[in-house]
C-alpha cells in the first residue's frame, strides 16, 4: 500500500487530505469558496471557481507527498447540485446547489397533489426545492431557453468526475439523491423523468460507489500527477461522514453541525419511516445512510449572537464572549423557547416557507436567554430527529461532528438533548477521510469499511461521551416531551397569521 487521497467537494470549501496507509504520516489542504444569490432564493455557484478550487487543493497535497506513491483518488461531493451541459460538456449554468430554493412552488405543488410519499419512497429523496428533480420541473417551466439547450444534466459529483477523469458518469450515491433514481432498480425513473421533463439519455449512467476509473493526462498535468492513477467513483458527503467518523456500525448515528446540521445511521438496505420524514441515500451497494438535515443549525447561533450581542467586537474571542452569555443561563432558558426556523426547514417538517417565533418571552428574560434559546431549540430539532430513527432502527449511541461543538455549551445542551451518549470526533477531515476509505475498500486494499475505517482512523482514538448533569437531562427530557405540542400549535397560528396577510387593510 502507498498513499490514498481523499477529496470533499462541500458547500463552501474544497478538502483533500493524504494518507500514507503504511506509516502516521498524513496531510491536508483546504481552498474556500462562497455561494452567490444573483436572485432571491438563488443559492448558486460557478463551475469554474469551484473546480479550480479542487485542482488547487489537490496540488498542493500532491507537492506534499513528494516522494510517495499514489496508489488511489477517492471523490466527495456536497449532493442535490444540478448543472446543465451543452454539447460538447460545457457548463451551461451555474451549480444550483442545495440550498438553492427557487423550486419552492414546484415542491409545494407536489405535496399539495399528494405525491411526496409516493416519491420519496420511490427514490429515498424527500420532495423540497433541494432535490435536483424538483429543479428541473423549475426549468422546464421557467427557463425553457435552458432546458431545451441543455444536451445532459449533471450533479457536482458528476462535474468533478468528468474534470478529473474525462468521464461523464454518476454513481450510485448522488444518484440516490437525486429524485430520479428508482431505488428497487437503481435505475432511472421512468415516472420522475416524465415529472422532470428529461429524457433518460440525457442523464449519466449510474455506476457504483466502489467504480474504478483513470485520472486524464490533462487532469494529471494540472495537479502534478501521472496519468492512470485509478479514482474512485466514492459517494456523497453525508454518507461519507459517516463513514469518516465511525458511525458506520449498527446503533450508531452520526450528528453533524455547521451551518445547517443532519443526523445519519448506517442500515443494510435501503429504508424510510412511515412519517415520510427521512430520507435514504447509497454509501455502497449494501451499505445505505437513512437520516435527515436540517437548514437551522450553526446559523441560528450566530443570528442570535448577530441580533443580541452586536456590541461585542468582532475578534477571536467574539464566539466564546457570546457563549458565555447564553452559559450563564440557566437550562431551559427559563421557559423561553425558541422554534429555530429562520431559513425555513427540512426534516422534520419539509416546509421551505416556515417561519420561526421565540415562544414564553418574560419581561425578565434578557440577551443571553435569547441565544441559549436559539442553541437549545436547535437541539431540540436535532434530538426529535434521532427519535425518528429510532422507530426504524435502534439509536445508542451518536457520535458528533463539527465546528459548533468546539464551545462546550453546544457539546451540553446537545448531549443533555440527544438522551443517548454523545460522543465527540474530530471534524478536520470527515466527509474527506470517508473518500479515502471508500477509494482503499474500491480497490480492495482492504476487505470492509470498517477494515478500512481502521486502518486510517483507528478504533483506540474515539472518546468518551460527553457527560452531562441529571439535573439538565431532566430540564431537556420536558423540553422534548412539548416540542411536538408547542410546534402543532404554533403551526396553527402561522397559518391563522397567513390568512390576516392576505386581507386588505383598512
Amino acid at each position: 500500500m502507498g498513499v490514498v487521497i481523499g477529496i470533499d467537494v462541500g458547500t463552501t470549501t474544497a478538502k483533500v487530505i493524504a494518507v500514507d496507509t503504511a506509516s502516521d504520516w498524513r496531510v491536508a489542504a483546504f481552498r474556500e469558496y462562497r455561494l452567490a444569490e444573483p436572485q432571491p432564493r438563488w443559492q448558486v455557484q460557478g463551475p469554474r471557481m469551484v473546480l479550480d478550487a479542487v485542482d488547487g487543493a489537490l496540488a498542493e497535497v500532491v507537492a506534499a507527498s513528494a516522494g510517495r506513491a499514489i496508489d488511489v483518488i477517492g471523490v466527495g461531493s456536497a449532493m442535490h447540485g444540478l448543472i446543465g451541459l451543452d454539447e460538447d460538456l460545457h457548463p451551461i449554468t451555474d451549480i444550483i446547489t442545495w440550498a438553492d430554493t427557487r423550486a419552492h412552488a414546484e415542491a409545494a405543488e407536489l405535496r399539495a397533489a399528494g405525491r411526496a410519499r409516493e416519491l420519496l419512497h420511490l427514490s429515498g429523496t424527500p420532495v423540497h426545492p433541494m432535490s435536483p428533480l424538483v429543479k428541473l420541473m423549475w426549468f422546464a417551466r421557467h427557463d425553457i431557453a435552458t432546458a431545451a439547450r441543455a444536451h445532459r444534466w449533471i450533479g457536482l459529483k458528476d462535474l468533478v468526475l468528468l474534470h478529473l477523469t474525462g468521464r461523464l458518469v454518476t454513481e450510485l450515491s448522488t444518484a440516490s439523491a437525486s429524485g430520479l433514481l428508482d431505488l428497487s432498480t437503481r435505475t432511472w425513473a421512468d415516472s420522475s423523468l416524465a415529472l422532470a421533463g428529461v429524457r433518460r439519455e440525457q442523464l449519466p449512467e449510474v455506476l457504483p460507489t466502489t467504480a474504478i476509473l483513470e485520472l486524464s493526462r490533462e487532469a494529471g498535468g494540472r495537479v502534478g500527477l501521472p496519468a492512470g492513477i485509478p479514482v474512485n467513483t466514492g459517494a456523497t458527503d453525508g454518507p461519507l461522514g459517516n463513514l469518516g467518523t465511525g458511525a458506520i456500525e449498527l446503533g450508531i448515528a452520526g450528528l453533524s453541525m455547521g451551518t445547517s446540521g443532519a443526523v445519519r445511521t448506517v442500515v443494510d438496505e435501503p429504508k424510510l419511516d412511515e412519517g415520510g420524514r427521512l430520507f435514504c441515500y447509497a454509501l455502497t451497494d449494501d451499505a445505505w445512510v437513512l437520516g435527515a438535515a436540517i437548514s437551522n443549525g450553526g446559523v441560528v447561533a450566530r443570528w442570535a449572537g448577530d441580533v443580541f450581542a452586536p456590541d461585542v467586537p468582532a475578534g477571536p474571542l467574539r464566539d466564546v464572549q457570546i457563549m458565555a452569555m447564553a452559559g450563564g443561563v440557566p437550562a431551559g432558558s427559563e421557559g423561553l423557547i425558541m422554534l429555530p426556523y429562520l431559513l425555513g426547514e427540512r426534516a422534520p417538517l419539509w416546509d421551505p416557507e416556515l417561519t420561526g417565533s421565540f415562544l414564553g418571552v418574560r419581561h425578565g428574560h434578557g440577551r443571553g436567554h435569547f441565544i441559549r434559546a436559539a442553541i437549545e431549540g436547535v437541539a431540540l430539532q436535532m434530538s426529535s430527529l434521532v427519535d425518528v430513527l429510532d422507530t426504524v432502527t435502534p439509536v445508542t449511541e451518536v457520535r458528533c461532528t463539527g465546528g459548533v461543538f468546539r464551545a462546550d455549551l453546544w457539546r451540553q445542551v446537545m448531549a443533555a438533548t440527544i438522551g443517548r451518549p454523545l460522543v465527540p470526533t474530530d471534524d478536520a477531515e470527515g466527509s474527506a477521510l470517508g473518500s479515502a476509505i471508500l477509494a482503499l475498500y474500491a480497490t480492495e486494499q482492504v476487505g470492509s469499511l470498517a477494515a478500512g475505517l481502521e486502518l486510517l482512523s483507528p478504533a483506540g482514538e474515539v472518546a468518551d461521551p460527553i457527560g452531562v448533569s441529571e439535573a439538565d437531562r431532566a430540564t431537556y427530557s420536558g423540553l422534548r416531551a412539548r416540542a411536538a405540542h408547542l410546534l402543532g400549535a404554533y403551526d396553527e397560528l402561522q397559518s391563522y397569521l397567513e390568512t390576516l396577510e392576505t386581507q386588505p387593510r383598512l
